[in-house]
């Protein structure tokens, strides 16, 4: 891949992926900040590939996060879930009384 190569971005995804205001983009365009391009009404805005891979970077960053936080939460669920389990267990340890055994020598 050339280090010139890149990819045009809506409006719309450009903001998510720069976490920036769409009216800022918007101004951006007007003063030529941003390289862009207009097709059938629609701005478009470049981003170069290194940007394209840090991106995915750190969309695998946020997922593997987002993972480890449900994994941290399911693990604090089966803790609770265990918790309860031996209580029950030990409630009913205390409540049922073995029979006695008869002695074989009786």
């Amino acid at each position: 891949m050339n280090a010139t190569e890149g990819v045009w971005l809506s409006i719309n995804d450009y903001s998510r992926y720069k976490s920036v205001s769409i009216s800022t983009i918007r101004r951006h365009i007007k003063t030529n900040i941003l390289k862009h391009k207009e097709e059938s009404g629609k701005y478009f805005i470049y981003v170069p590939s290194v940007e394209r891979v840090q991106l995915r970077e750190e969309e695998e960053i946020l997922r593997i996060r987002l993972e480890i936080e449900l994994m941290k939460s399911k693990v604090r669920e089966l803790r609770e879930e265990n918790n309860e389990l031996r209580m029950l267990v030990d409630l009913y340890e205390k409540q049922i009384v073995p029979p006695e055994v008869p002695s074989i020598h009786e």
